[in-house]
């Protein structure tokens, strides 16, 4: 048996028969559940709906270990204000949000100034080159190889003017170590992905190595039936609080269950972590970043890659033979409907740019995001306890940082020296 079982002479028998629990069965938290079983635990997940039911079951299925650059860059703020004033653009406030979504949108600016740019730039480069070799270590080690193919990414731009504006971008990937080829001309575009609009002409930037999980619901849920083989177990309980006790935390139950003592907790519920965290004493600048999309069937369109349409704000993504249209990003908290009009509108701009796709019997999709203003994850101890430690806020990146986020929740589990520098995600950075 490896690791370190230190902790579970903390236990209470009469109280829990698990070493760890984990709040949230998304892949964040159903990976960090198999770093800790691998390390030696028993291990207990609690998710109000199940595995795989919220974002780890709607985003795009992208592995994208190259996207390094932080959401809030100099560039991106210059089109802010345009796209404020566009309720179906690529970002977008609900009036009736406006006023609570204040304070997240101030850090967001701050976080795009130069300084913060770059630092948030090397913390964000250091954790994904962590993340590739540990996702891959753990498809090998849960048998989910069948899940992922290799799609290619494609990089696309609205002539040569915007393909130019992202040079520094692309060049701070370069430095990164991430390769990439960049596309002259509309024949070498179309050899990589036939059947664009004319528009894309000019240049692209094509990856190769660009990794696809063809179904997320079934990636998730097939981890959670490798878990539950080794004795994890996996319940579905709404979570209403956490409490640090002498025996490591109490997880309070709603709908009149008994609480829950474990020697270790981890939160890892998503965009729903920020309320479990106030009862911490953690606050937490913590956002739904409301994202859409449209999974048309088999037969919609020819699609080859993973397809980045620079400027617009979505993807097409090829999932389970068909397409998914997907991205945006509405700040919306965690209460108001959805607006679909947002995924009729990506819809439309992609059957412009992907001219012969077949938009019938498409299915709407609205998820919540679990979003810092600085991008950047929050991993690491909750001041109340260090046996409590949060794994959340992971924005675009959940699938894609999950295994690395599992590997350095079980380090600080085991109190071993983490694999990389966890201060800039500090869950008191701010």
């Amino acid at each position: 048996m490896s690791g370190d079982r230190s902790l579970s002479a903390h236990r209470d028998p009469s109280r829990s028969a698990h070493d760890a629990v984990v709040v949230g069965a998304g892949i964040v938290g159903l990976m960090t559940a198999l770093a800790l079983a691998e390390d030696g635990r028993g291990v207990l997940v609690l998710d109000r709906e199940g595995p795989g039911s919220g974002t780890s079951a709607g985003n795009a299925g992208i592995l994208a270990f190259p996207e390094i650059l932080p959401l809030a860059s100099p560039g991106l703020l210059g089109q802010v204000p345009r796209w404020l004033l566009d309720p179906l653009g690529p970002l977008s406030v609900r009036p009736s949000y406006a006023l609570r979504a204040a304070p997240w949108l101030l850090r967001f600016i701050r976080a795009s100034g130069p300084d913060a740019f770059n630092r948030i730039l090397s913390a964000q480069a250091t954790l994904n080159r962590l993340a590739e070799p540990a996702m891959d270590a753990a498809i090998v080690r849960a048998g989910l190889g069948n899940h992922v193919s290799e799609a290619g990414t494609l990089d696309l731009y609205d002539g040569e003017d915007a393909f130019r504006r992202a040079d520094a971008d692309w060049a701070r990937k370069r430095r990164a170590g991430i390769g990439f080829e960049v596309l002259r001309g509309r024949d070498a575009i179309e050899a990589v992905q036939p059947g664009l609009a004319e528009r894309f002409h000019a240049a692209a930037v094509y990856s190769a190595a660009g990794r696809q999980v063809r179904e997320p619901r079934e990636f998730t849920q097939a981890l959670a039936r490798h878990l539950e083989g080794r004795g994890v177990v996996i319940r579905r309980a709404r979570v209403e609080a956490i409490r640090p006790v002498s025996a490591g935390a109490e997880i309070v139950l709603g709908d009149g269950a008994p609480s829950i003592v474990a020697p270790f907790v981890v939160l890892a519920a998503g965009a729903w972590s920020k309320q479990l965290a106030q009862t911490l004493g953690d606050r937490v600048p913590l956002e739904s970043e409301r994202g859409y999309n449209v999974t048309l069937p088999p037969g919609a369109f020819p699609l080859r890659r993973q397809l980045y349409f620079n400027g617009h704000g979505f993807v097409a993504t090829p999932i389970a033979d068909g397409v998914r249209i997907g991205g945006a990003v509405e700040i919306g908290g965690l209460d108001l409907p959805p607006n679909f009009r947002r995924s009729d509108a990506m819809l439309r701009k992609a059957q412009a740019f992907m001219p012969g796709l077949r938009a019938e019997g498409g299915r709407a999709w609205m998820g919540h995001r679990p979003s810092m203003p600085d991008t950047l994850a929050v991993i690491g101890r909750s001041r109340a306890s260090r046996r409590i430690v949060y794994a959340f806020g992971h924005g675009h990146l959940g699938l894609t940082q999950s295994a690395a986020t599992g590997r350095l929740v079980a380090d600080l589990a085991a109190e071993r020296p983490p694999a990389i520098d966890l201060s800039p995600f500090s869950p008191q950075r701010f």
